[in-house]
């Protein structure tokens, strides 16, 4: 059974069928799985194609840094064994969230600290709980889960993040290796591809299913294509970008980052003349062409 399928006898966990033993809804819910053979795990070698975006120190917060270090190396002395792995879930729709948690609630070694519902939620609470690993939905409302990976590798970035999501396709491949999350696990995925990828996070490696790690390697071996890139553009830049391409306008985006309107319009017109590219709508489907943002369906 898939992660999608869980999803159906999660939701319905709660209010199991009239006529059923006790012994019956045991079987249902605790018997063995079978194990997927065809789960791909990159070695960590790919990370070294990650596109580091560098941020200055003072964007971090040094004491909840610090406390998160702390808390992984006193859970690495008790023994990998012994310790427990923190998980923070975030996706936008509750019987997602819900599903998740009823497939690894079974394993001794986690603990689901908390969840969220979009990525402005993910962030606080991460800072807050200060998890080992946060299994990232991508399409949220509010900050999606590129730039919330993102913010999170600047503020704590030794909390890790790995990818959930339903995108196999090279544009997305990209965005995840820019954004620094650790790997990605598709939901279609089964509970115990699920299981091994949160395990060789926490380890330090790097995970990725199948179809997205073929997507990757054809992402290796395609020759560069010609035209701007998004490696490009600074990191403001790049944030400018993609809340014009969702839409918002230079106050509410002066807004979103904390600058002035002033600051906002400068970022835009050293875009567009980056990227040789003269109206909001250009930079929407540069955005989009790019994976920098996704549509919401």
């Amino acid at each position: 059974m898939n992660l999608e399928g869980m999803l159906d006898l999660s939701a319905s966990a709660a209010s199991p069928p009239a006529g059923l033993s006790a012994s019956a809804i045991h079987l249902i819910y605790h018997a063995p799985r079978k194990q997927n053979l065809n789960t791909i795990a990159l070695p960590p070698a790919i990370s070294t194609t990650t596109v580091l975006l560098t941020a200055s120190s003072s964007d971090r917060d040094p004491q909840r840094t610090n406390l998160a270090r702390r808390n992984q190396l006193d859970r690495s002395r008790t023994g990998k064994g012994e310790g427990r792995i923190k998980l923070l879930l975030v996706d936008d729709h509750p019987v997602v969230r819900r599903g998740i948690g009823h497939c690894l609630v079974r394993q001794e070694r986690f603990e689901i600290v908390g969840e969220a519902a979009d990525g402005l939620e993910a962030v606080r609470k991460a800072k807050e709980l200060l998890p080992d690993i946060i299994l990232m939905d991508i399409d949220m409302p509010h900050m999606n889960g590129f730039a919330a990976t993102e913010h999170l590798r600047r503020e704590l970035p030794d909390v890790k993040v790995l990818i959930l999501s339903m995108h196999s396709n090279s544009d997305y491949v990209r965005r995840i290796l820019q954004s620094g999350a650790r790997g990605y696990v598709l939901k279609e995925a089964s509970p115990e591809e699920l299981v091994s990828a949160i395990e060789m996070v926490d380890s330090g490696q790097a995970f990725f299913s199948p179809d997205v790690a073929r997507a990757a390697l054809n992402q290796f071996v395609r020759r560069p294509g010609e035209g701007p890139a998004p490696s490009q553009l600074t990191n403001r830049e790049r944030e400018v970008l993609i809340h014009l391409a969702e839409g918002l306008s230079n106050k509410e985006v002066a807004s979103a980052l904390g600058v002035g309107v002033r600051t906002v319009e400068t970022h835009r017109e050293r875009t567009m003349r980056k990227l040789n590219i003269h109206s909001v709508a250009g930079l929407t489907k540069f955005a989009i062409t790019h994976g920098l943002i996704v549509l919401r369906e």
